[in-house]
Order: C-alpha cells, then structure tokens, then sequence
C-alpha cells in the first residue's frame, strides 16, 4: 500500500467514493442501461435492517473481547443457477454443525455470518482472459457477466445486478425461513445429518459432541422447567464482499430513526487487499456506513499502513466496528503478524482480528487448476493462534471459503484427497472450496489448537 498518512477526511456521503480512485470494476458498454437498472434496484425494499446491523456489532463486539467467536463462511463465489433450496439448506447445514462443535470446544456462543444472499462479485488479477487466440473480459462473478468464455456470455451486463437483487432476497428468504421453521433448534442437531462423512473417527467424534450438548440442554431445561427459547432459532448474519460500488450504493439507506447510513443489501460488508487502499473508493464508501466492516489485510500491509487504515475506518475507536481478516499464507504468516497485531494495539483502536487461511495459500497446478491444501491452510491458522497467544492478543474469528457440496476442490483432509482427485467434483467458477467433510475436520482441529493453548 505504501501511502501517506490520510489528511482531515473529506465529507462523507453514499456517493462520495465517486471522487476517489475506482479498481475493480468491469466496463458496461451502455451506461444509459446501467443508470436505469440502478435506479430500479434504489427502488426496491432493503435486504436487511439497521437493528439487525447493530445487533451484529454488538456481537462482533463481544467476540473482540473473547467472549464469542466469528465464524465466517460460505461459498468463493455465489452462483445464480445455485439458488435452490436444498443448496441453500445444505449451506446452513454444515454452518450449524461447525458453530456446534464451536460452542461445545469454546464453550461461548458463536456469531454465524454466512458468506452468502450477495456475493456474487469478486475481484480479478486481470481485466482480460485468453484461450488459444481468443481474449475476453474476465469472468467477474455472476452479477457482472457469464462464466461461460464466449464473447456474449463474458460482456458486462446491467442487467444482471438486478438479478443478483432478486437471488439474494429469495436467498435471504429461505435462510430466515429454515430459522424461524426449527430448522437450526439445537434441541435436534441429531437432524442435521453427517451423510456427507466418510471417515468413521469424524463421524463419530461428530457424534460425541451432538450426544454432549443434547445432554446439556435437557439437564438444564429439568432444573429451570423452563424450555431454552434461545435454542430453538439461530440466526445468521449476511456478508459479501463489497466490490461494485453503484450497485452497493444503490442499497444504501439512511435509518429512519437516526442520521446513521447504512448498506442494507447485507449486515456485514468488507474489501479484499486489491481494494483496501487508503485513500481509494472502496475504503471512502466503508468509511461512512453505520454497519460492522471488515478489511482484508496480507504480507503487502504494512504496520504503518495498516495503523493508518485502522485510525481512518474506525476513527471512534468503537468496539465491533472493524474487523481485520488476516490472510497473509502460511509462509508469510510468522514474519508479520506479530508486527500488525503490535501496530493495531498502539493505535488503541478495538478491532476484531479473524484469519483467512485459505486466500494466501492457493496453488495452481500445472494444469491450470487452482487448489488449497487441508494441511497448509491448518498450519496457518495454528500458527496464527500461538501468535495471538504470544502477543497477549485475541483471534476471535475465522473466515472460510466452503461449501455444502460434496466437491473436490481443496486436496488433504481426512480422506486424503490428491491433485489427480480434484476433476471428480471440481465445480468452483473461480476458487476451490473445503468440502464439507473438510471444513467440520479443520474446525475440530481448530478446537484442538485452541485447548492446547488453554492448557
């Protein structure tokens, strides 16, 4: 990042980030049509509401303070033609089971944000793609332009925000649906099947931790004869990537009974690295918003940067506000972030530190594939816990890339899955995923570390 320090901020409006730097963005050849779907999508009711903004970051407050704990995750990139109700529900399903084993190993509750109802977006090295002697806009997520390398499929097209309106409201929807119906009551985890399990030790090491809380639960409930409401429904957060300012801005609400502005197309926006500059229009529209952000910070961050960062996002020094999301790869993870934690804490702003241990730790075969291996992605994240615990810090989240599906996108796990297994299942559009085997393992592994620590 390598900038000056930031001078007396300007006037923040919804559209101010108009007069900064823009990255990122694909080009719409007929902005007229841009502008029009714009202002239908500006038209149409929020996603979500203030309170339940500020109930989030009240939460995220608490896990600062290591008295919850984040569990961020979803899929790389949401797909229109995924928009099915026994995907979705598979989506929660394995959320449920890894805030499960959370509670049970943590013993806190856990704040369930799922990377989903919006992220359809996301950002690309370059702005172009070549096959043999054809080159073509890159594909920018669902809510830009097509997968499919074909000269129609891959122009932007307005359209297609409009679109991604609709799937996240019928996303959202059946999400808080699946809540109100019991389909998260803690009275029955025994429903949410481990059919996708295939290694006996997870299956029943699963088990033992259902079997515990079930227990748990039922001998509280006989001495208070009182059943445990809070236990029935669980909610989720939404988060997405906030990446294609017009269409963020065109979500963004001011709260009728205060002055604060809020993006109400999600509870919990944040920018990756390729958008975190400073002075950049991704940084100036988060600067604004009364919801909870997040920043994604990487070995290119340095501690000054990163101290001028934290001072510009939450200059109010309030809890929950900010989170930074660590994904720094498990090579680079031991050089620096001893030194960011080290320059968060001399800024004595509150911030909630998560880790992201797969952004840093992709590969690319020499076929061209991109895959995650399960042991390197773990050994960023322990390493990232005996620093926070070295530093006398707190690392209260994690943020994960993942899905219900049965894939083969990331190799290792408990299965053992090679580079010659990832064309079985290997359906990510733009990055590999953990199955859901793979992510119940790393979050037992997770429990793990976090006892040896305690120990």
């Amino acid at each position: 990042m390598n900038e000056p320090a930031a001078a007396s901020p300007r006037s923040w409006t919804a559209s101010s980030w108009r007069q900064c730097e823009l990255v990122q963005q694909p080009h719409y050849a007929d902005e007229s049509a841009l502008k029009d779907v714009l202002a239908q999508v500006a038209s149409l009711p929020p996603l979500v509401t203030p309170w339940e903004a500020r109930r989030l970051e009240r939460q995220l407050a608490e896990a600062a303070a290591g008295r919850r704990f984040l569990l961020q995750g979803g899929d790389c990139a949401e797909l229109f033609s995924e928009c099915q109700p026994d995907i979705i529900a598979n989506r929660i399903k394995v959320l449920l089971q890894m805030s499960l084993v959370l509670i049970y190993g943590l013993r806190m509750p856990v704040v369930r944000v799922g990377r989903f109802a919006g992220q359809y977006a996301k950002p690309r090295s370059s702005d172009l793609e070549t096959r043999g002697t054809m080159t073509l806009p890159s594909y920018r997520g669902d809510i830009v332009n097509g997968a499919e390398f074909t000269k129609t499929a891959r122009e932007p097209d307005p359209k297609r925000l409009l679109r991604a309106y609709h799937h996240a409201a019928a996303t959202l929807n059946h999400v808080r649906a699946l809540g109100e119906g019991g389909f998260a009551d803690l009275h029955h985890p025994e429903y949410w099947d481990l059919g996708f399990v295939h290694q006996d030790t997870l299956r029943s090491e699963y088990q033992s931790v259902v079997d515990a809380i079930l227990e748990s639960i039922r001998f509280t409930e006989a001495i208070s004869s009182e059943r445990m409401s809070e236990m029935e429904r669980v909610s989720f957060f939404t988060s997405h990537e906030s990446l294609l300012l017009p269409f963020e801005e065109a979500l963004t609400r001011q709260d009728s009974h205060s002055d604060d502005v809020f993006n109400l197309g999600t509870h919990f926006p944040w920018i990756g690295m390729r958008t975190a500059s400073l002075h950049g229009a991704h940084v100036e529209f988060l600067r604004g918003l009364a919801n909870p952000i997040a920043v994604k910070i990487g070995p290119d961050t340095t501690p000054s940067d990163l101290q001028a960062l934290v001072r510009h996002l939450n200059p109010g020094a309030k809890p929950g506000r900010l989170t930074l999301i660590a994904r720094l790869g498990q090579r680079h993870v031991g050089a620096h972030l001893p030194a960011m934690i080290q320059a968060v804490r001399a800024t004595g702003v509150p911030v909630l530190w998560s880790c992201d241990p797969m952004h840093g730790n992709t590969e690319t075969l020499s076929n061209g594939t991109k895959t995650r291996r399960f042991d390197t992605m773990l050994d960023e994240l322990e390493q990232s816990l005996d620093i926070h615990s070295a530093e006398k810090s707190i690392m209260g989240g994690v943020h994960l890339e993942l899905t219900g599906e049965n894939v083969t996108e990331c190799t290792g796990g408990a299965r053992g899955l090679e580079d010659a297994d990832l064309e079985r299942a290997y359906h990510s559009q733009v990055d590999p995923r953990l199955n859901s085997e793979q992510a119940l393992e790393m979050t037992f592994a997770l429990i793990r570390k976090f006892r040896s620590l305690r120990s």
